[in-house]
């Protein structure tokens, strides 16, 4: 049995050919899916209907960013120092809790039970 899934295994597969589909003719003149395999001229096939069906979609999206830019611009103008200066802060993410809403609206972040002791603050810090 083993000797036959080998001999199998071994014979190389022989490529079929598909009539049905039409090829596309390329610049050169020759089609665009000559000397490919059932297998890439699929997955080509498929990843073009992907895109003509995202096309759309992809297309609002751009417009959507075109009008916010300028907001998101401002935002990151705006709040990029204060977000650098709290990732600064933070030694290493890994060792914080998910945030937690609080029935007032406070938003707590725990660290980790086996995280470890923090550094000390550097002198001017206030440790809280």
């Amino acid at each position: 049995m083993a000797t036959i899934l080998a001999l199998m295994l071994a014979v190389t597969p022989l490529q079929a050919q598909d009539d049905a589909a039409p090829d596309l003719p390329t610049e050169e003149g020759r089609s665009a899916d000559e000397g490919l395999s059932l297998m890439e001229r699929g997955a080509r096939m498929f990843l073009d209907g992907m895109r003509r069906e995202m096309e759309p979609a992809l297309r609002d999206l751009g417009d959507m960013l075109a009008t916010m830019g300028p907001a998101m611009q401002d935002f990151l103008r705006e709040m990029g120092p204060a977000m650098s200066e709290l990732l600064g802060r933070i030694d290493d993410i890994s060792v914080y809790e998910a945030p937690e809403l609080l029935p007032n609206g406070d938003i707590i972040i725990r660290r980790k039970p086996d995280a470890g002791p923090l550094a000390p603050p550097q002198e001017g810090e206030i440790d809280i």
